[in-house]
């Protein structure tokens, strides 16, 4: 295939503002011919086939506006102790992250986020006896308190929604989205926190390779004894360290022969910052400012101990909570609006 075609196909077939354009002119140009069906029909064909997958909006954005709105939500997530704030947190976090993988992301937060929280929420009061409100007393003599429950059910909520928008972090910031942004800032940083978002789903892909390998010749961790097996798991164990010690050198030196990091040095790059990205970037300002407003001037304040007390819910106290809903879910809106205008196009209405 040519070089422009390849690179056309490419930008087709990225999800975002760009692709549903071409398909809604190409459906209307169908229909205008009488060609409708045939256009649905064929669109239907390549969506089975992967060709045109549902992917996400928000990924589509420039960088900067992905990282600035993590970074907003992250730095929210770990300061904001508000129940409400922490519930508005979790769900969204939970939201977009089934939305990113589907039923993995469903087990992802059901498998190992639940029992996470649960774990937290029964530790803290066992060893923090903190609170006014003695419940009851522990065969250790030490009392159970409301606050420390409650307060180990709050650390379990933002716990699990920073290790879900985490988790959303590195599905949606790829490797080249990061070296794009602090490439030319911080070069050598950049790239060795590239290196580290792109080493475990790498090692994972790898150490199949290897297993499978392994498996052919009868040396794999399911063949012979308990010792024998060891043997193998530690053989498969040496050749993954070599491995990763040798892809490390060799992405070193490919990076160090193009001059990453020299001054004055160029870089391709296939982002561009456009009217779309502009008005995310002027509504994410909106909301952050606004947000950090609310808790300068004390509308997200909750404490737990000695007793639990918070902001009076006010007009003013429930305006942040809206806003900090509104930019938590604003990826997930931006999904569902283009799977409707997505669903609409093919619809024809």
């Amino acid at each position: 295939m040519p070089l422009g075609r390849e690179r056309m196909s490419q930008k087709t077939y990225v999800g975002g503002e760009w692709d549903f354009e071409v398909v809604k002119v190409s459906l209307s140009l169908c229909r205008k011919i009488g060609c409708s069906r045939i256009a649905t029909a064929a669109f239907s064909f390549l969506e089975r086939n992967g060709v045109m997958r549902k992917r996400d909006t928000f990924s589509s954005y420039h960088p900067l506006i992905n990282f600035l709105y993590f970074a907003l939500v992250l730095v929210f997530s770990m300061c904001f102790m508000h129940p409400a704030f922490l519930c508005i947190s979790l769900a969204a976090a939970a939201a977009y992250n089934i939305y990113l993988k589907g039923r993995k992301g469903l087990r992802f937060a059901v498998v190992y986020m639940l029992p996470m929280m649960i774990m937290a929420a029964i530790v803290n009061p066992a060893f923090n006896h903190e609170g006014a409100t003695i419940i009851t007393y522990l065969p250790t003599g030490n009392p159970l308190t409301l606050e420390s429950i409650m307060y180990g059910i709050a650390a379990a909520a933002m716990m699990a929604a920073v290790v879900m928008w985490f988790s959303c972090f590195n599905e949606v910031i790829t490797t080249d989205k990061f070296v794009y942004l602090f490439g030319r800032i911080i070069p050598a940083l950049s790239l060795v926190m590239s290196m580290t978002l792109r080493f475990v789903p790498k090692f994972r892909a790898q150490i199949k390779v290897v297993s499978e390998a392994q498996r052919c010749v009868g040396r794999d961790v399911s063949n012979g004894s308990v010792i024998q097996r060891a043997r193998h798991g530690i053989t498969i164990l040496s050749i993954m360290i070599t491995w990763s010690l040798e892809n490390a050198i060799e992405t070193a030196d490919s990076m160090k022969s193009r001059g990453y990091g020299l001054p004055g040095r160029s870089a391709f790059s296939i982002y561009r910052f456009d009217s779309r990205d502009r008005s995310a970037l002027i509504w994410l300002l909106f909301c952050g400012i606004y947000v950090i407003s609310g808790w300068i001037a004390g509308g997200t304040y909750f404490r737990y101990y000695p007793t639990m007390k918070g902001v009076e819910l006010s007009p003013f106290a429930i305006s942040f909570m809206l806003v900090y809903l509104a930019l938590c879910l604003t990826p997930v809106i931006l999904n569902v609006k283009e799977d409707r205008k997505w669903q609409r196009l093919r619809s024809g209405t």
